[in-house]
Protein backbone atom coordinates (compact mmCIF):
# COMPACT_ATOMS: atom_id res chain seq x y z
CA UNK A 1 0.00 0.00 0.00
CA UNK A 2 1.58 3.65 -1.14
CA UNK A 3 0.04 6.00 1.53
CA UNK A 4 -0.53 9.07 -0.37
CA UNK A 5 -2.30 12.39 0.82
CA UNK A 6 -5.50 10.76 0.35
CA UNK A 7 -4.79 6.98 1.40
CA UNK A 8 -2.79 7.85 4.65
CA UNK A 9 -5.84 9.30 6.53
CA UNK A 10 -8.39 6.94 5.38
CA UNK A 11 -6.37 4.05 6.39
CA UNK A 12 -6.07 5.71 10.15
CA UNK A 13 -9.69 6.52 10.35
CA UNK A 14 -10.38 2.57 9.43
CA UNK A 15 -8.11 1.21 11.48
CA UNK A 16 -8.88 3.36 14.47
CA UNK A 17 -12.50 2.43 13.70
CA UNK A 18 -11.92 -1.11 14.16
CA UNK A 19 -9.87 -1.20 16.67
CA UNK A 20 -12.79 1.11 18.53
CA UNK A 21 -14.75 -1.76 17.84
CA UNK A 22 -17.11 0.07 16.01
CA UNK A 23 -20.35 -1.39 14.75
CA UNK A 24 -20.42 -0.57 10.63
CA UNK A 25 -17.73 0.85 8.55
CA UNK A 26 -18.08 1.93 4.79
CA UNK A 27 -15.14 2.43 2.51
CA UNK A 28 -16.09 3.61 -1.03
CA UNK A 29 -14.47 4.86 -4.18
CA UNK A 30 -14.02 4.90 -7.74
CA UNK A 31 -12.35 1.50 -9.62
CA UNK A 32 -9.10 0.91 -9.68
CA UNK A 33 -8.07 3.42 -6.64
CA UNK A 34 -6.88 0.73 -4.13
CA UNK A 35 -9.65 0.22 -1.62
CA UNK A 36 -9.46 -3.75 -1.37
CA UNK A 37 -5.67 -3.24 -1.36
CA UNK A 38 -5.49 -0.71 1.48
CA UNK A 39 -8.64 -2.86 3.50
CA UNK A 40 -6.10 -5.54 3.00
CA UNK A 41 -3.23 -3.02 4.96
CA UNK A 42 -5.16 -2.43 7.70
CA UNK A 43 -6.41 -6.21 8.40
CA UNK A 44 -2.71 -6.72 8.65
CA UNK A 45 -2.71 -4.52 11.00
CA UNK A 46 -4.64 -6.29 13.25
CA UNK A 47 -3.74 -8.43 16.26
CA UNK A 48 -4.15 -12.01 16.39
CA UNK A 49 -7.35 -11.68 18.37
CA UNK A 50 -9.11 -10.46 15.89
CA UNK A 51 -10.57 -12.46 13.85
CA UNK A 52 -11.34 -11.89 9.99
CA UNK A 53 -13.30 -13.20 6.99
CA UNK A 54 -13.56 -11.76 3.20
CA UNK A 55 -16.31 -12.41 1.11
CA UNK A 56 -15.52 -10.73 -2.20
CA UNK A 57 -18.67 -12.06 -3.86
CA UNK A 58 -21.80 -10.52 -3.01
CA UNK A 59 -24.20 -12.27 -5.51
CA UNK A 60 -25.40 -14.55 -2.95
CA UNK A 61 -28.44 -15.29 -0.73
CA UNK A 62 -29.38 -14.02 2.80
CA UNK A 63 -28.40 -18.25 3.25
CA UNK A 64 -25.63 -18.29 1.37
CA UNK A 65 -23.80 -15.45 2.92
CA UNK A 66 -24.38 -16.59 6.75
CA UNK A 67 -22.63 -19.66 5.30
CA UNK A 68 -19.79 -17.87 3.87
CA UNK A 69 -19.20 -16.20 7.02
CA UNK A 70 -19.36 -19.26 8.86
CA UNK A 71 -17.19 -20.93 6.86
CA UNK A 72 -14.67 -17.99 6.58
CA UNK A 73 -14.61 -18.28 10.52
CA UNK A 74 -13.73 -21.62 11.04
CA UNK A 75 -16.90 -22.25 12.54
CA UNK A 76 -18.27 -25.29 9.83
CA UNK A 77 -16.42 -26.81 6.98
CA UNK A 78 -17.94 -27.04 3.25
CA UNK A 79 -18.65 -30.53 4.33
CA UNK A 80 -21.03 -29.66 7.17
CA UNK A 81 -23.08 -27.59 4.10
CA UNK A 82 -22.88 -30.37 1.36
CA UNK A 83 -23.05 -33.83 3.25
CA UNK A 84 -23.55 -33.26 7.29
CA UNK A 85 -26.30 -31.76 9.62
CA UNK A 86 -26.11 -28.34 8.06
CA UNK A 87 -26.99 -29.54 4.38
CA UNK A 88 -30.41 -28.70 4.50
CA UNK A 89 -30.14 -25.73 7.21
CA UNK A 90 -32.56 -22.74 7.50
CA UNK A 91 -31.41 -19.24 7.75
CA UNK A 92 -32.45 -19.30 11.44
CA UNK A 93 -30.59 -22.40 12.14
CA UNK A 94 -27.57 -20.59 10.69
CA UNK A 95 -28.29 -17.46 11.96
CA UNK A 96 -28.05 -19.03 15.37
CA UNK A 97 -24.59 -20.95 14.93
CA UNK A 98 -23.51 -17.77 14.29
CA UNK A 99 -24.49 -16.04 17.04
CA UNK A 100 -23.04 -18.93 19.49
CA UNK A 101 -19.93 -18.28 17.68
CA UNK A 102 -19.36 -14.71 18.03
CA UNK A 103 -20.93 -14.85 21.93
CA UNK A 104 -17.75 -17.05 22.49
CA UNK A 105 -15.49 -14.39 21.86
CA UNK A 106 -15.43 -11.78 24.41
CA UNK A 107 -14.81 -14.05 27.30
CA UNK A 108 -11.45 -14.61 25.89
CA UNK A 109 -10.84 -11.25 24.68
CA UNK A 110 -11.50 -11.92 20.56
CA UNK A 111 -13.17 -10.07 17.95
CA UNK A 112 -14.50 -10.71 14.60
CA UNK A 113 -14.31 -8.55 11.74
CA UNK A 114 -16.55 -9.28 8.30
CA UNK A 115 -15.94 -7.26 5.24
CA UNK A 116 -17.65 -7.82 1.87
CA UNK A 117 -16.42 -6.35 -1.06
CA UNK A 118 -18.07 -4.75 -4.05
CA UNK A 119 -20.54 -3.65 -1.48
CA UNK A 120 -22.65 -1.77 -4.39
CA UNK A 121 -24.27 -5.12 -6.01
CA UNK A 122 -25.16 -6.32 -2.67
CA UNK A 123 -29.35 -6.87 -2.71
CA UNK A 124 -31.44 -5.18 -0.62
CA UNK A 125 -31.81 -7.96 1.56
CA UNK A 126 -28.73 -8.85 1.93
CA UNK A 127 -28.03 -5.33 3.42
CA UNK A 128 -30.77 -5.97 5.49
CA UNK A 129 -28.93 -9.02 7.14
CA UNK A 130 -25.60 -6.95 7.69
CA UNK A 131 -27.58 -4.54 9.40
CA UNK A 132 -29.39 -7.49 12.06
CA UNK A 133 -25.45 -8.78 12.19
CA UNK A 134 -23.79 -5.22 12.85
CA UNK A 135 -26.83 -4.65 15.43
CA UNK A 136 -25.54 -7.62 17.71
CA UNK A 137 -24.76 -6.82 20.88
CA UNK A 138 -23.39 -8.76 24.13
CA UNK A 139 -23.28 -5.84 25.76
CA UNK A 140 -20.77 -5.01 22.81
CA UNK A 141 -20.53 -5.14 19.70
CA UNK A 142 -20.37 -9.07 18.60
CA UNK A 143 -19.54 -8.47 14.67
CA UNK A 144 -17.61 -5.36 12.97
CA UNK A 145 -18.95 -5.01 9.75
CA UNK A 146 -17.12 -3.44 6.61
CA UNK A 147 -18.34 -2.79 3.38
CA UNK A 148 -16.30 -1.68 0.54
CA UNK A 149 -18.10 -0.23 -2.48
CA UNK A 150 -17.79 1.71 -5.79
CA UNK A 151 -18.89 5.45 -6.09
CA UNK A 152 -22.87 4.17 -6.81
CA UNK A 153 -22.53 2.34 -3.51
CA UNK A 154 -22.40 5.84 -1.37
CA UNK A 155 -25.57 7.07 -3.42
CA UNK A 156 -27.35 3.64 -2.51
CA UNK A 157 -26.70 3.97 0.93
CA UNK A 158 -29.14 7.51 1.00
CA UNK A 159 -31.99 5.79 -0.36
CA UNK A 160 -35.01 6.12 2.08
CA UNK A 161 -35.06 2.35 2.09
CA UNK A 162 -31.78 1.88 3.07
CA UNK A 163 -31.85 4.53 6.36
CA UNK A 164 -31.36 1.90 9.53
CA UNK A 165 -28.50 1.22 7.74
CA UNK A 166 -27.14 4.65 6.95
CA UNK A 167 -27.93 5.76 9.74
CA UNK A 168 -25.86 3.16 11.70
CA UNK A 169 -22.54 3.42 9.83
CA UNK A 170 -20.30 5.16 12.15
CA UNK A 171 -17.19 5.29 10.29
CA UNK A 172 -16.98 6.58 6.49
CA UNK A 173 -14.05 6.51 4.12
CA UNK A 174 -13.75 7.41 0.13
CA UNK A 175 -10.63 7.37 -1.68
CA UNK A 176 -10.09 9.62 -4.64
CA UNK A 177 -7.34 9.40 -7.69
CA UNK A 178 -3.81 10.41 -6.90
CA UNK A 179 -2.41 13.87 -7.99
CA UNK A 180 0.58 14.85 -9.87
CA UNK A 181 2.92 14.18 -6.53
CA UNK A 182 0.68 11.46 -5.57
CA UNK A 183 1.21 9.47 -9.36
CA UNK A 184 5.06 10.46 -8.70
CA UNK A 185 5.43 8.82 -5.25
CA UNK A 186 3.15 6.11 -5.95
CA UNK A 187 5.68 5.09 -8.97
CA UNK A 188 8.78 5.42 -7.35
CA UNK A 189 7.02 3.17 -4.16
CA UNK A 190 6.26 0.85 -6.02
CA UNK A 191 10.08 0.87 -8.21
CA UNK A 192 11.92 0.68 -4.54
CA UNK A 193 9.55 -2.74 -3.47
CA UNK A 194 10.53 -3.79 -6.94
CA UNK A 195 14.19 -3.60 -6.32
CA UNK A 196 14.36 -0.82 -9.02
CA UNK A 197 16.79 2.39 -8.57
CA UNK A 198 17.91 5.07 -10.50
CA UNK A 199 20.46 2.31 -12.29
CA UNK A 200 17.74 0.44 -13.31
CA UNK A 201 14.96 1.89 -14.22
CA UNK A 202 13.80 6.19 -14.07
CA UNK A 203 10.83 7.67 -15.01
CA UNK A 204 11.82 11.30 -15.79
CA UNK A 205 9.44 14.38 -15.05
CA UNK A 206 7.73 14.17 -18.41
CA UNK A 207 7.10 10.55 -18.35
CA UNK A 208 4.98 11.18 -15.03
CA UNK A 209 3.27 14.05 -16.71
CA UNK A 210 2.22 11.83 -19.36
CA UNK A 211 1.34 8.57 -17.29
CA UNK A 212 -0.74 11.33 -15.00
CA UNK A 213 -2.79 12.34 -17.52
CA UNK A 214 -3.27 9.17 -19.60
CA UNK A 215 -4.31 7.25 -16.03
CA UNK A 216 -6.52 10.39 -14.28
CA UNK A 217 -4.03 9.19 -10.97
CA UNK A 218 -6.39 5.44 -11.23
CA UNK A 219 -3.55 3.43 -9.66
CA UNK A 220 -4.60 0.37 -11.78
CA UNK A 221 -4.38 2.17 -14.69
CA UNK A 222 -0.69 3.64 -13.16
CA UNK A 223 0.02 0.17 -12.78
CA UNK A 224 -0.96 -0.73 -16.46
CA UNK A 225 0.79 1.99 -18.00
CA UNK A 226 3.91 1.66 -16.26
CA UNK A 227 4.48 -2.21 -16.63
CA UNK A 228 4.02 -1.94 -20.71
Amino acid sequence: LYKSRTHAPIFDDLLAGIRRREGLIVLTGDIGTGKTTLCRAVLEQLDRQTLTTFVSDPYVSREDLLKMILVGFGVLSLDDFRTGRLSSASRPDLSYALSVFLKSLPPVQAFAVLIIDEAQNLSGPLLEELRILSDLEAPDKLLQVVLIGQLEFRTKLKLPEMRQLNQRVSVRGELDALNRDGVAGYIAHRLTLAGGGVDRIEFPPDAIDLIFHASGGVPRLINLICDR
